[in-house]
């Protein structure tokens, strides 16, 4: 979902190449592994064992993505025949997807209520169907080994799988099926089951306890009901005002894909990854904690009102390790937030670029603050503060490993201070690092952030150091990336960042108030405005079709839209605001309430499809569902305010 992608660059393409022009695939998820479901036959096409898309680092590797997640899946369904009629949705906005086909339906979900990655299939086959179809799986691997438990009066089965760490437990939900079990198809006895994955075989009894404490003695149409119910107890009622029901259902939808998204793996030796969240949901690529994106989603989560979502959020922050692996490259500081992203187990990864080079991004610790501001602003968490993290209690590791390492990373700029060259917020590859205005005025909206953090902790010395770098930071911005009444990209001249989509969350932020330099600002994004109708990111200059930049820059970026319709509110232009929303919403109604990364701009074998359609990362998570969330907030902040 990023720039810097060239050595996934196959991966995309095969990826690609398998799935029909446009097809959005639906996903359920739980916190603890996510399954993606298929509306053109109603079949599971994936399970995963976990909430992200690479575990861990690959140390035969190190210059790789890192080691894939488990998945058990290739195909799941009922029946083996052709699958006609086929139809998915989710049911009244959940995580529940529910699928229909001319012989039957059924329902595909994961539990927020188990504490596994497990995924629950029922199926109700319609009249005249033949009832003893069963389910056909098709696995993801071969079969190494099964045996049968008896637990509770019931057979359960545990698969183990070649080249799969991960045990797959089997527990039957509904009445036995006529009829024997159809060889080599151990689901074909019942009409319901819960597929739990474990982490070893020591898990197997505690994981049917609380598969049967969960059931409750339901019968599974009841338990999917019961599942959307306790949803509906978990979402926070803010009175929102929508423009319409597309809007209300965006919104309730967008809620459960920020929920779907985070980590509530607990942590343990080797894997602290206790509330990541991920910057999209399979099968968009990639499903991986990016602090950017996650900074965006926990705001969102914290205004929402879910309190324990955003708490959780900042923990990981906190709690992640191993991290300051780029010491080398930030004037030797050590720091705890990464300065990209992170694996599966919560250890920093720098991404590798197809350079052999690393991106560094300072603009992540400004949004890490922001985030962690926002927060306390809100709930005034004073206990969040004191609690202990991986190198201290969250306000002094927040102090000495986030606010220091980016004071160290400053520089002298026409009388303040910029942040140093780095890959910012679009992810330029390294050898390629420039003085971007984001970074310098994440810093800026970061350090005022924690100001007032460290005036709630007392730590007045903290607070009077900050605000002298805001201030020597809001002079240097001033110099550096406002020229000749313009507000540029970069310090570096250059036509890609000469104007950038980038410079409409500056504004929004509030860090350039000047209203002629504004208005200018919007003209300009007139130079970034595409076939499909919206805004892409940067004037791309990247020559060579060869190159996947090419491609990806020159495509509808959603993230630039939302930053866009703000910037026209707060000029006053309803009614263009507005109408930028209303076209996003529209089409995500379309598409099952899903916002994706990009719309396509420029058709191509890399992202396929009709001008228009949703292509990249779908669905994408902080800069899509934290964005849409974010922007109706605001719209309802600044509607009472005028």
């Amino acid at each position: 979902m990023r720039l810097a992608r060239s050595l996934v660059l196959l991966a995309f393409s095969v990826l690609i190449a398998s799935l029909p022009a446009n097809a959005t695939r639906l996903v359920t998820g739980n916190g603890f592994g996510f399954a993606v479901v298929s509306p053109e036959t109603a079949t599971v096409s994936k399970f995963y064992a976990h909430p992200y898309c690479f575990a861990r680092p690959d140390p035969k590797n190190p210059l790789s993505e890192g080691i894939e997640t488990a998945n058990f899946i290739k195909e799941l369904g009922w029946g083996s025949g052709a699958r006609q009629g086929a139809r998915a949705v989710y049911e009244e906005d959940s995580q529940v997807i529910h699928v229909t086909r001319s012989d039957g339906e059924g329902f595909f979900y994961m539990p927020f209520g188990l504490r596994h990655p497990a995924l629950v299939i029922e199926w109700e086959p319609g009249s005249g169907a033949a009832q003893s179809d069963g389910w056909q799986v098709e696995w993801s691997r071969p079969v190494k080994s099964q045996k049968t438990v008896r637990i509770f009066g019931s057979d359960l089965k545990l698969l183990k799988f070649d080249g799969i760490e991960e045990p797959l437990l089997l527990i039957p939900l509904g009445s036995r099926l006529a009829g024997p079990e159809k060889s080599g198809q151990v689901l074909t006895g019942r009409r319901a089951w819960a597929l739990v994955s474990l982490e070893s075989d020591s898990e197997l009894e505690e994981a049917a306890r609380e598969v049967n404490r969960w059931r409750s003695g339901l019968a599974p149409l009841a338990l999917a009901k019961r599942e959307i119910a306790e949803l509906e107890h978990w979402r926070v009622k803010l009175g929102v005002h929508f423009a319409d029901e597309e809007e209300r259902h965006l919104w309730r939808q967008s809620e459960v894909m920020l929920r779907m998204a985070q980590s509530r793996e607990p942590n343990r030796e080797g894997r602290y990854s206790n509330g990541l969240i991920v910057a999209a949901l399979p099968d968009g690529l990639w499903f991986t904690p990016w602090v950017r994106d996650m900074a965006y989603a926990t705001v969102a989560l914290a205004r929402m009102g879910h309190r324990d979502e955003a708490r959780a959020a900042l923990l990981a922050y906190f709690n992640a390790r191993p991290t300051g692996k780029m010491r080398n490259q930030t004037q030797g500081a050590d720091y705890q937030v990464s300065v990209v992203r992170y694996f599966g187990d919560g250890s920093e990864e720098p991404f590798f670029t197809m350079e052999g080079a690393t991106n560094i991004e300072f603009d992540d610790w400004g949004l890490a603050l922001w985030a962690l501001g926002e927060y306390e602003r809100q709930y005034g968490d004073t206990a969040l503060m004191r609690t202990a993290s991986y190198r201290d209690k969250v306000y002094e590791c927040a102090r000495d490993f986030v606010v220091k390492p980016l004071v160290k990373n400053l520089e002298p700029y026409g009388g303040g201070l910029i942040v140093a060259a780095d890959t910012s917020i679009w992810e330029e590859h390294q050898r390629d690092k420039k003085h971007f205005a984001f970074s310098t005025a994440m810093a800026i909206v970061g350090l005022k952030e924690f100001a007032e953090v460290a005036r709630r902790a007392g730590d007045e010395a903290a607070r009077d150091e900050v605000l002298r770098q805001v201030a020597l930071l809001e002079k240097g911005f001033n110099a550096a990336f406002i020229r000749g009444g313009k507000l540029h990209g970069t310090l570096e001249e250059g036509e890609k960042n000469d104007i950038d989509g980038a410079l409409l969350p500056i504004i929004n932020f509030g860090v350039v108030r000047d209203e002629a330099i504004v208005r200018d600002t919007v003209e300009r994004m007139e130079l970034l405005k595409v076939a499909s109708g919206g805004y892409r990111r940067v004037r791309s200059n990247y020559a060579d079709p060869a190159i996947f930049e090419y491609w990806y820059e020159r495509q509808e970026f959603l993230f630039v839209d939302f930053s866009l319709a703000e910037v026209y509110r707060r000029q006053g232009r309803d009614a263009e605001a507005a109408a930028m929303l209303k076209r996003m919403v529209r089409k995500a109604a379309g598409d099952h309430n899903m916002i994706p990364e990009m719309y396509v701009a420029l058709p191509c074998e890399l992202f396929p499809g009709e001008v228009g359609a949703p292509t990249g990362a779908l669905p994408i998570v902080g800069y899509g569902a934290g964005a849409y969330v974010l922007h109706v907030l605001e719209r309802e902040a600044w509607e009472r305010r005028h």
